[in-house]
């Protein structure tokens, strides 16, 4: 039997996640990447790479907890093995703070990163504007070099990846059997996705070593996220702003924020900035669909909308979206059998 064609379309994160997992669970399908970006030019990028869940309103929790764990157990495993630092994984601990006691003491992750815990008065003195804390031990990713190992490893399995532009899927359709959709913020012009919106972020990354446990405000606007290369310091959260030069007032207040947590910061240098609109949705779209001209027909599995909340979920969803692809197989066989009846 010829092995099934699969176009994966995107190479952020959730692109390469995506056709990692279906290179590993379905070796009878070969695998080719299409994208006009890779890294180091994707949004993922960008992103600061913690494993702290961000809520989807429009997902059952318990499904947002199980993408979580899958996730954080499949890094937590890298993160024990001689692949770590190629794949730019480590363990980081700190605090989240809040100046008023949340509703929810206990998040639904908090079972799921390492010894989650209330924080001390004495560590509180350390924010003497913030009353409240949560101590945890959770995984961070250094984003670049993730990406480039995965690129490696589906390189290594044979699969292809290519450099180029997407205009629609269609074009896919003589070539491949089956296309997986992870293109992201992409997806509102390549599938007409209206319900898809750029939400801007702008970080700093600084050189500041001595800066060894995170620190997030509840609100998840302010943080400071130790990694591998450099300190991640945060950030905006900007709905409909398309825009992708660095904002020089922006910078300063993101500064002056993350040094009012930690004051040491103002001894950081190399300080670079970076933008990326985070691809945001109700709810992620993990769905198939079926796109019929002429009588033809090609199979479509979406994986997008990750916004902010990607690098917590992404081997979670990439699971979910590969038995998709599983489904999308076996009525592809179903119709082979049928027409040689």
């Amino acid at each position: 039997m010829a092995k099934r064609k699969i176009a994966v379309v995107g190479a952020g994160l959730i692109g390469l996640s995506t056709a990692v997992y279906i290179v590993e669970s379905i070796p009878t399908c070969s695998v080719t990447v299409i994208s006009d970006k890779f890294t180091p030019n994707t949004t993922s990028d960008v992103a600061a790479g913690m494993l702290i869940p961000h809520t989807y309103r429009g997902i059952p929790i318990h499904q947002q907890k199980q993408w979580f764990r899958e996730t954080f157990d499949y890094l937590f495993e890298i993160n024990n093995s001689s692949e770590a630092s190629d794949a730019g994984i480590h363990l980081v601990s700190g605090w989240q703070i809040f100046k008023t006691i949340p509703d929810e003491v206990l998040p639904f992750w908090s079972d799921v990163v390492l010894g989650f815990r209330s924080m001390t008065e004495e560590e509180l003195k350390k924010f003497p504007q913030h009353r409240f804390g949560q101590a945890f031990t959770t995984l961070k990713c250094d984003c670049p070099s993730y990406l480039l190992w995965m690129e490696k490893r589906l390189k290594g399995n044979g699969s292809q990846v290519y450099a180029r532009r997407i205009e629609d899927l269609w074009e896919l359709h003589s070539k491949y059997d089956i296309v997986v959709n992870c293109s992201g913020i992409g997806s509102r012009e390549l599938m007409g996705d209206l319900e898809i919106y750029p939400v801007r972020g702008q970080v700093l990354k600084v050189n500041a070593p001595w800066v060894n446990h995170f620190i997030r405000d509840g609100d998840g606007l302010t943080y400071i996220y130790p990694g591998i290369h450099n300190v991640t310091l945060g950030g905006t959260r900007q709905k409909d702003n398309w825009t992708l030069s660095p904002d020089p007032r922006s910078s300063k207040d993101i500064f002056d924020r993350c040094c009012a947590l930690e004051p040491s910061l103002e001894r950081a240098q190399d300080i670079k900035v970076r933008v990326g609109l985070r691809p945001s949705r109700l709810a992620v779209r993990l769905q198939k669909e079926i796109l019929v001209r002429d009588g033809k027909k090609l199979p479509v599995v979406h994986n997008y909308g990750h916004g902010s909340g990607g690098f917590s979920v992404h081997r979670g969803t990439a699971k979910a979206a590969v038995q998709l692809v599983g489904e999308c197989i076996a009525a592809l066989e179903g119709s082979s059998s049928k027409a040689k009846l």
